[in-house]
């Protein structure tokens, strides 16, 4: 698929959503490689990027802005300065959490801000837990075999 055909697909699959659109991590993978100018917005926290791993994408490409705070969870009173500081309101912004929660709550308050295409990345970095607990099983970045690195 173009990158055209992705957002289409992403637009469509997040109708009457109050964001953009949502996609697929092979999706989403797919933009980060096409265009140089889109960027992956990780909202995890600082914790989880450090313990857990993080995508394996261009610097220029991946910024980190929490959701929320460790630890504790307090919402990040600071998030949209925060995003405004490392991205333009025209570029496309695919934002990437554990599950797929923060990041549908991350990409609303983005256009909200003016991110016009604010887009959620779908089942997150880790997916959602197993019968035994365990994240990486089901769905998500890391289960997709897509890049990344340990902590």
């Amino acid at each position: 698929m173009t990158p055209e055909q992705i957002l289409e697909a992403a637009n469509q699959r997040a109708t009457g959503q109050p964001y953009a659109g949502a996609v697929t991590p092979q999706e989403a993978f797919a933009l980060l490689q096409a265009d140089p100018r889109v960027k992956l917005v990780d909202v995890r926290t600082n914790a989880e990027r450090d313990w857990v791993g993080r995508v394996a994408v261009p610097d220029a490409q991946h910024v980190a802005v929490q959701w929320a705070t460790y630890p504790g969870g307090a919402p990040n009173p600071e998030f949209g300065a925060q995003l405004e500081q490392v991205a333009r309101k025209d570029e496309v912004l695919l934002f990437l959490c554990r599950s797929g929660v923060r990041s549908r709550h991350s990409a609303r308050v983005a256009t909200e801000l003016g991110f016009a295409q604010s887009y959620d990345i779908l089942e997150g970095f880790e997916g959602d837990k197993d019968a035994e607990g365990h994240r990486k099983t089901i769905g998500g970045w890391c289960k997709a075999g897509l890049p990344w690195v340990g902590a």
